[in-house]
Order: C-alpha cells, then sequence, then structure tokens
C-alpha cells in the first residue's frame, strides 16, 4: 500500500519534477543541484553501514541523504533536531558540517521538550537550522523557535502529512506571508525559508 500510494503520489505531482516553472535562480539550483543531486557524497556508504535500529520512526534513506546535503549546501552554525527517531537523519546532519553546534531533542514530554528547547535557544542566540522531526508537539516547536529564526535559517518539517491535522497546520503556514517566504513540499518533508526580500513562493517537488 505504501508503494502504491508513492506511485499516485508521484503521478500527481509528475509536472513538478525537475524544476520546471521555478523562475528564481537560487530556488532553481536549490532544486536541482541540491534536492535532486544524484552523485554519491563521501559519507553515504560509511552513514549507511552504521544506521541504527529501523523499530524507531525514521525516514527512508533519500530523505537522510537529503538532509545531509540541504546541511551540505546552507552550512549552518547552529542545528536543533526536534522529535522522536532512531537517530539517523541527525548523524546524516552532523556529518555533513561538522563545525555546527548541533542539539537533538527526543524522547521527552511536552513539558521537558519546550524548557529544554528554551534553554538551548537561548544559549545558542540565533537558529540557523531547525529539524522538527517525529513528534506530536511540532505546533508548539516551531513557535517557540521563531523567536530565533533570521533571513537565512533553515526549518525541515518532516511529514507533514501525517495526519489531516498536520496537513492543515502546514498548509496554514506555508500562506503565512509576514512569517515565510519561500516554501518547498516534498512530501516526505517540507522546508521553509525567511528571506524577507523574496517575493512569496510556494513550490510543490516531486521527490519520490
Amino acid at each position: 500500500m505504501l508503494f502504491a500510494q508513492r506511485i499516485w503520489n508521484w503521478c500527481r505531482r509528475f509536472r513538478h519534477r525537475c524544476g520546471y516553472g521555478v523562475h528564481s535562480p537560487s530556488d532553481f539550483f536549490l532544486i536541482t543541484s541540491v534536492m535532486y543531486e544524484k552523485l554519491p557524497y563521501y559519507a553515504y556508504d560509511r552513514l549507511k553501514m552504521s544506521s541504527a535500529t529501523k523499530a524507531l520512526p525514521h525516514y527512508r534513506e533519500k530523505v537522510n541523504k537529503l538532509l545531509f546535503r540541504l546541511v551540505n549546501h546552507f552550512r549552518p552554525t547552529t542545528l536543533i533536531e526536534v522529535g522522536e527517531g532512531n537517530g539517523d537523519s541527525i548523524r546524516y546532519m552532523k556529518e555533513a558540517c561538522n563545525p555546527m553546534v548541533s542539539v537533538s531533542l527526543k524522547g521527552l514530554d511536552k513539558e521537558e521538550t519546550l524548557r529544554l528547547l528554551k534553554e538551548t535557544l537561548k544559549r545558542q542566540g540565533k537558529l540557523d537550522f531547525l529539524h522538527i522531526a517525529f513528534t506530536p508537539y511540532y505546533k508548539e516547536v516551531f513557535e517557540e523557535a521563531c523567536l530565533y529564526l533570521h533571513a537565512e535559517s533553515c526549518v525541515v518539517i518532516g511529514d507533514i502529512y501525517a495526519s489531516d491535522e498536520k496537513e492543515m497546520w502546514w498548509k496554514r503556514l506555508i500562506a503565512d506571508d509576514e512569517r515565510v517566504r519561500i516554501s518547498f513540499d516534498l512530501y516526505d518533508i517540507g522546508l521553509l525559508r525567511f528571506e524577507e526580500k523574496r517575493f512569496k513562493q510556494n513550490y510543490i517537488v516531486n521527490f519520490f
């Protein structure tokens, strides 16, 4: 059923492949040379060999490789991951940019998650890259982190179609003209950018 659903979604998004209809040079490069990059990176084999248990929530390997490329492309100095998981995603991202300061918050209840998130954000002072992984507190995490985002920040939200509620929240978020300027819907994840001088753009990317 999962495979059949992916085929169906690929067909629905067929006209959004390969950056078709994207006029911004920077967005076109991000889609075609980062999201669709097929060449092997130096760390892929090592990361795959040390992959953690699949019993916990996790992405497909293809998505973890994308997270690696996104961090490698944006080169953030601070990164926070919030949400349960098997640890693969944070390892891929950390490997892509060793000098950055990265923190992973998982396995915590709502109150503890937000408390530690607030402490981490205050300590870092700014947030370059936020990964909201498999967590029921995605709304609260984003609102708290918003206070520390800046024009060059990048936010990745996992599993944006996990439920009707989360899908509706995602759609309201990308329609927010004041806070979100650029969004990329890759189905497995959503990517947000906040460059104030950019025209509003919401892209659908056929990433299956």
